[in-house]
C-alpha cells in the first residue's frame, strides 16, 4: 500500500514538472524533483502506456554530450485529454477550451438574461456556452475531462461551497453538485480573482515571483495572494477579500449587504451610483460607459465628480498600503476591465500608496497593470481545472489496466 502511494505521488509530481518544463530529459526530471533515475524511468514509462505523455527527439543543437544526456525529450501529450475553463462576468459568460498541455483551441462568448440568475438558470447558460464551444471543435461536452468555474464572490474552493455570489441570487450554493449533476464532468470552482492570480502563476506577470497580489477590479474588487508560489485561500476558502475590507463601518453600502467595504467605494457601480445624483446618467446604459461619463466630468473640472474619483482613488490607495503593510509582497499586479481606465493607477495613487507604507532603506513593491480580458480570467479557471484533471489522470492509470 505504501509502495503504491509512493509512485502514484512520483507519477504526479513528475507529471507536474513535465507540464512546467515543456519539454524535458528524463536526467533533468530526476535532478529537479529528487527522485531516483530508476523511479524516473520506470514513472515515467507508466505515463507514457497511459497516453499522458510522449518522447520527442531532441534539438541535436542543445545536446550535452560532456553530461551524456539522452537525445529524447519527454513533454505532456496534449491530445490526452481536453478542460474548459469560464468566466461569469455580470452579463456575458467567457468560455475557452484548452488541451492537457495546456494550450488553447477555442474560445466563445455566451451572453446572460440577467446577471443574477438561480443555480439553475446559470448552470443552464453554462450548459449552453460548453455546447457551443464543444461544436466549434466538432465535439461534444462528453469530450470534456473537466471544466474550471471562476465567478465573483466568497468561494469555498475544495467543497464547491458558493457562500455568496453577485451571479447568484441564493446564498450557500453547492455550485460544483449542481453544475456536475447537469454537465456530467467534474467541475472545480473558485472565486474569480483566485483565478486571475493561477492565470499569472502560470502564464503572466507572477511567472518568476514566488509572492505576489493580484488586484482585479471590475463591478467588484476582488484579490488573489499568491505566497510561497501557492495561492492562498484561508481555512474556510474565503481568504483574501480585499474589496470586503472595512474603510468606513457607517459607510456607503456594498452590494455583499454590509457598510463601510472598500468596493463601496472604488467599484464601477460604485462610482456610478455616487457621481448619478449629479450627472445626468442614462440608467439603461452600460456601466463601462456610465464611468467613462463619470471620469470625463472630473477631467473636464466637475466638481462633484472630481470629489467621488478622488475619494475613491484615496480609498484604493489606503487599501494598497494595508496589503503592503500585511504582505510585503514582491510584486502587486492591477488587473481587470476598470484597467482601461486610468484613475486608479494613476501616479498620485501609486504614490499615495508609497507614502502609507512602511518605509524600511529597499524599494516598494513593483505595481504592474496587466489589462485583462475575460477570455483571459477564463484561460486562469482552464489552469485551475488542468491540475485537477492531471490527478484524476494519474490516479486513473491503475484502473484502466
Amino acid at each position: 500500500m505504501a509502495f503504491g502511494h509512493q509512485r502514484l505521488e512520483s507519477r504526479r509530481l513528475l507529471l507536474r514538472e513535465i507540464s512546467k518544463g515543456g519539454r524535458i530529459p528524463r536526467i533533468d526530471l530526476a535532478e529537479r524533483t529528487g527522485i531516483s533515475r530508476a523511479t524516473v524511468t520506470a514513472v515515467t514509462a507508466d505515463l507514457l502506456k497511459g497516453g499522458l505523455i510522449e518522447e520527442i527527439p531532441r534539438d541535436p543543437e542543445a545536446e550535452d554530450s560532456a553530461r551524456g544526456r539522452p537525445k529524447i525529450d519527454l513533454k505532456i501529450s496534449g491530445n490526452a485529454h481536453l478542460v474548459a475553463g469560464l468566466k461569469v462576468s455580470g452579463h456575458s459568460i467567457s468560455f475557452v477550451l484548452m488541451d492537457f498541455e495546456g494550450a488553447d483551441i477555442e474560445t466563445h462568448e455566451e451572453a446572460l438574461p440577467n446577471s443574477t440568475m438561480t443555480p439553475v438558470g446559470l448552470a443552464d447558460a453554462i450548459a449552453r456556452g460548453l455546447d457551443a464551444l464543444a461544436a466549434k471543435v466538432d465535439g461534444s461536452v462528453a469530450d470534456l475531462s473537466g471544466l474550471g468555474v471562476g465567478l465573483a464572490g466568497l468561494v469555498q474552493a475544495d467543497t464547491g461551497l458558493v457562500h455568496w455570489s453577485p451571479s447568484l441570487t441564493q446564498r450557500n450554493v453547492n455550485l460544483h453538485d449542481v453544475l456536475s449533476a447537469r454537465l456530467g464532468l467534474p467541475v472545480f470552482a473558485d472565486n474569480d480573482a483566485n483565478l486571475v492570480a493561477m492565470a499569472e502563476l502560470t502564464f503572466g506577470l507572477g511567472r518568476d515571483h514566488s509572492d505576489f497580489i493580484v488586484i482585479t477590479i471590475e463591478s467588484g474588487v476582488g484579490m488573489g495572494l499568491v505566497l510561497g508560489g501557492q495561492i492562498y485561500r484561508g481555512t474556510r476558502g474565503c481568504g483574501a477579500e480585499f474589496g470586503h475590507t472595512k474603510i468606513n463601518f457607517e459607510g456607503a453600502l456594498c452590494r455583499c449587504g454590509q457598510r463601510g467595504c472598500l468596493e463601496a467605494y472604488v467599484a464601477d457601480y460604485a462610482l456610478v451610483r455616487d457621481a448619478s445624483s449629479v450627472l445626468d446618467i442614462d440608467p439603461k446604459g452600460s456601466t463601462a460607459e456610465a464611468v467613462a461619463q463619470v471620469l470625463a466630468a472630473a477631467r473636464a473640472g466637475h466638481g462633484a465628480a472630481r470629489n467621488v474619483v478622488d475619494r475613491a482613488g484615496r480609498m484604493f490607495a489606503v487599501g494598497l498600503a494595508n496589503l503592503v503593510n500585511v504582505f510585503d509582497p514582491q510584486l502587486i499586479i492591477l488587473a481587470g476591465e476598470q484597467m482601461q481606465f486610468d484613475h486608479l493607477y494613476a501616479d498620485a495613487v501609486i504614490d499615495e500608496m508609497r507614502k502609507s507604507i512602511v518605509q524600511v532603506d529597499k524599494p516598494p513593491p513593483r505595481v504592474e497593470i496587466h489589462k485583462w480580458g475575460n477570455l483571459m480570467w477564463a484561460r486562469g479557471a482552464a489552469a485551475y481545472a488542468l491540475e485537477f484533471v492531471q490527478d484524476i489522470a494519474v490516479e486513473s492509470l491503475d484502473h484502466a489496466r
